[in-house]
């Protein structure tokens, strides 16, 4: 390890040696190294898609298809980075080796050539639709399904389906679902909450009210005397589990909603039902005042 850190190539020494005395075998080794160096193959790059899906697909799954951008093989060329008919000569800068020597005083340093980058060979014509890369970039369209109960979460889809590199395998593509805010339900894990107002006269005197789920209306039954902020449940109208056959619940929260504007007659009935009604019928309005009297004692 030098000075700089780093791990250097032991025969990097044995080059700088041989190379000013004529060790033809060692330069026929090392340009060897160097060309199968840079022919081993690299993986190309990854590529993020973010696509938006409502609470609905989210729940019940949907397949959808989308367009991605990416590097892939020239058509021209077939990845060889060369005209039809076109060869490939040996690197003039270098004539062949893939390092070019230069002069330091008393000592020669070889450095990688900058013309062929190391490999000692050259296109003779590169291809005009790719300029000699190889790669082209150009639109794919990617069938995707999202299953079930799937969440913000990205999915890696078909490893090999983004960008590739010159004679590599292709990265992956990573699609992160991001799932839109719903007007009505708000979800934690595979549950479903909402909030539904309903009438005074209904809380007192029961009944029944349909609730919107998923899958369309549910009916569901008000026993009286429900109070504001009371919870039902119903039992299997949430999410899909990814992972398993089973679903959520949904929570629905009642709202007593009580009347901003009466008229006359409305509100002379509702005096009379007031006076008619007492403290019995208001236990934890009485409960209340009896414990902040103590308090305050």
């Amino acid at each position: 390890m030098g000075r700089g850190g780093g791990f250097h190539d032991p025969f990097d020494i044995f080059r700088e040696v041989f190379s000013g005395a004529g060790g033809g075998i060692f330069e026929k080794f090392f340009w060897w190294r160097r060309h199968d160096r840079s022919r081993r193959r690299q993986r190309g790059s990854d590529l993020r898609y973010d696509m938006q899906i409502t609470l609905e697909e989210a729940a019940f799954g949907v397949d959808k298809e989308i367009e991605v951008r990416k590097l892939d093989t020239c058509a021209k060329c077939a990845g060889k980075g060369a005209e039809p008919g076109s060869r490939t000569i040996n690197c003039p800068s270098c004539g062949g080796r893939g390092q070019v020597i230069s002069s330091r005083g008393f000592f020669q340093v070889s450095q990688t050539c900058p013309r062929c980058r190391g490999v000692g060979q050259i296109i003779e014509k590169p291809c005009r639709a790719c300029d000699g890369e190889g790669r082209a970039e150009n639109t794919s369209r990617i069938q995707l399904k999202i299953p079930a109960g799937s969440r913000t979460d990205p999915v890696c889809v078909r490893p090999g389906t983004a960008s590739r590199n010159q004679g590599g395998p292709a990265g992956d593509l990573y699609v992160v679902i991001h799932i839109k805010e719903h007007p009505i339900f708000q979800r934690e894990d595979d549950n479903l909450y909402c909030e539904v107002p309903i009438s005074f006269t209904l809380a007192a005197l029961g009944g029944e009210i349909p609730v919107p789920t998923l899958e369309g209306k549910a009916n569901l039954k008000i026993p009286a005397g429900t109070q504001s902020g009371q919870v039902f449940k119903l039992r299997g109208k949430g999410v899909a589990n990814v992972n398993a056959r089973d679903r959520g619940d949904l929570f629905a929260r009642l709202l007593v909603e009580v009347p901003s504007r009466l008229n006359h007659e409305q509100r002379q009935k509702l005096e009379e039902f007031a006076s008619l009604c007492g403290e019995e019928n208001t236990p934890l309005h009485k409960s209340f005042f009896e414990r902040a009297r103590e308090f305050f004692r």
